[in-house]
């Protein structure tokens, strides 16, 4: 009989002593436009936490979970926020409260398809025994993809400890990217992908605003993807079928969705939030998607700033960057975007899961050369 190992993982556990650093986009000589912030993840934004619970278990279970905590763990004072749907064929729980109240309460997680019921259900317990939920009922802000053609999806085996794993291991500071969390078993391009963060930062001058940007990437076609504006998908095509051929995730063909989670420190009032969120699309599309029929593309942005303003027991005072300012942002938003999908691509390692499917990752010495052949 085989013996069944499973791999829990929080971020706590990927300490730069005991883990070595993955290589990121930049590392291979990807160009990017910007000014990355000192990690060059999300959780440049101050007060950002992000955990992850990582599973893999025998042959067919490859999943997991991500939370990011706008405030950490010890806050429960709401963030101003704003989503966006640019396809809607999946799943982000809690968005229509946030599109009347303007408030995000509490964290943000990314899951599995099948797994949004649970950890939903378990965000709550989680919030009750911390002491952190703000009305009498919770409308938690659970996201997914699918990652059914790796994971056993339908076998449901994230469970409430995993959620609390996540939330309990959150940290600020480097984030790990690739095959961890509700990454652990996700496709983008053709390509073994999941969880991938970039940051950008202004000049103190114009404000020293950061815009951090996390996602979970698992969508696109193989011949669709572009890299610093290379067709990077048709230089490396998709490899003979291994493990099922019927249903060959490497298959050049739409199979999934992505979720993109913006984080600001800069004072933006939940509309202004909300076209931040769109501007993840152009990010996006720098990395070639076109999010067809079968993508489930829904991203939501977060400040920070205007601490306490959900509290206020009369009238609030809050600050809101002028309009005239925020374009700055947008740019931001679209380069951390699409930085942060190529790092999932970067990071996220080869994959053999459930009915012996394998997804490749993608060859770093290849990108390297198809890079240099367009003089990039």
């Amino acid at each position: 009989m085989q013996t069944f190992i499973t791999l829990i993982v929080t971020a706590a556990l990927f300490a730069a002593a005991v883990q070595p650093r993955k290589p990121r986009a930049r590392d291979l000589g990807v160009p990017f436009e910007g000014t990355a912030g000192t990690n060059n993840a999300i959780t440049d934004v101050p007060g950002v936490e992000v955990g992850f619970t990582t599973l893999i278990q025998g042959d067919a279970v490859r999943t997991g979970v991500t939370a990011i905590l706008p405030r950490g763990k010890t806050s429960t004072d709401p963030v101003m926020a704003g989503w966006f749907s640019l396809n809607g064929n999946g799943e982000m729980t809690g968005t229509t409260w946030i599109k009347e109240g303007g408030f995000l309460e509490g964290p943000v997680f990314i899951t599995n398809t099948h797994s949004v019921g649970v950890v939903r259900d378990a965000s709550i317990a989680w919030g009750l025994k911390h002491g952190a939920t703000l009305q009498p009922w919770s409308l938690p802000v659970v996201a997914e993809t699918w990652d059914g053609s790796l994971n056993d999806i339908n076998g449901f085996h994230v469970k409430p400890e995993h959620v609390f794993a996540a939330l309990d291991g959150a940290t600020g500071g480097p984030v790990q990217e690739g095959n961890v969390g509700g990454g652990t078993g996700m496709i983008c391009y053709g390509f073994k992908c999941g969880t991938g963060t970039s940051s950008r930062q202004l000049d103190a001058n114009a404000g020293g605003y950061t815009v951090g940007v996390l996602v979970q990437a698992n969508h696109g076609r193989r011949s669709e993807l572009r890299i610093a504006g290379v067709p990077v998908g048709v230089d490396i095509p998709s490899p003979p079928p291994r493990g099922d051929a019927a249903d060959d995730p490497a298959a050049d063909r739409e199979l999934g969705s992505i979720i993109i989670v913006v984080a600001t420190d800069a004072p933006l009032l939940p509309h202004q939030l909300e076209r931040l969120a769109r501007r993840a699309s152009l990010g996006l599309a720098r990395t070639g998607a076109t999010s067809g029929n079968s993508s489930g593309d829904i991203f939501l942005a977060f400040s920070t700033a205007n601490g306490k303003a959900a509290s206020a027991p009369n009238v609030a005072t809050v600050q809101m960057l002028s309009n005239d300012r925020i374009s700055a942002l947008f740019s931001m938003t679209v380069q951390a975007t699409e930085e942060a999908i190529v790092n999932a691509l970067v990071a996220a390692e080869t994959m053999t899961g459930v009915n012996g499917r394998t997804v490749e990752r993608l060859p770093h010495d290849t990108l390297r050369q198809v890079l240099k052949k367009y003089g990039r």
